[in-house]
């Protein structure tokens, strides 16, 4: 397996089994799993450059939809599922107990990727399964309120200049944080990092993060 840069993968878990993409580089220490936010899929454009970055720093990546095809179809409808962060959060770590179940994976260390409503899915889910790192992209860790406290991954929480509701909450919830947190503002950037750079930045900063904690 180790051999094996990208392939696609089946994700079994108790309630769902979930569509993945993995990008494993030869000899890579640990794996980032990424939680895509609201209204998005593991084909996010931003989030899939973000992982190539993060191969290219000699990690490994896996990208995989938290909702169903089925479950997706209706979120479109209703928004019903995408700020379920009880679901969210159970779906990572379904999905990260069933990594940590592969025999290829078993020796590497795991982070968590997560932008928008995926970085409270995130942050919720290292309490059942603890990880290294965690990086948020334009997150809203606020709606992981309960679980803030106890989180103990170090985090680091990556918001636009711009993006003043956002970088408030980002700035709240990083005060409830009792582990080793950094909270990096991008200046110029909105919430969706499509300003000229700005996402490069990002890719930078979580690459650096996850490289020092992986």
């Amino acid at each position: 397996m180790s051999s094996i840069e990208r392939t696609d993968l089946a994700i079994i878990t108790p309630e769902a089994t979930l569509d993945g993409d993995l990008w494993l580089p030869p000899g890579a220490p640990g794996i980032v799993l990424f939680a895509h936010g609201s209204g998005s899929s593991r084909l996010s454009p931003r989030n899939r450059y973000v992982a190539g970055e993060i191969v290219d720093g000699g990690l490994g990546t896996l990208l995989f939809d938290l909702l169903t095809a089925a479950e997706e179809r209706r979120d479109r409808l209703d928004a019903s599922l995408r700020f379920d962060i009880g679901l969210l959060s159970r779906r990572l770590a379904d999905a990260t107990l069933w990594l940590r179940a592969q025999a290829w994976a078993a020796s590497l260390s795991l982070g968590y990727f997560g932008a928008s409503t995926g970085a409270a899915a995130a942050l919720a889910a290292s309490l059942e399964c603890p990880v290294n790192a965690i990086v948020s992209r334009g997150g809203r860790p606020d709606l992981a309120a309960a679980a803030l406290p106890e989180v103990i991954a170090p985090t680091l929480l990556i918001v636009g200049a711009d993006d003043p509701v956002v970088l408030d909450l980002n700035r709240r919830a990083q005060a409830q944080l009792r582990c080793e947190s950094r909270l990096e503002v991008v200046p110029g950037a909105t919430h969706l990092f499509e300003e000229p750079g700005t996402l490069e930045q990002v890719a930078s900063l979580a690459t650096a993060w996850f490289r020092r904690w992986l």
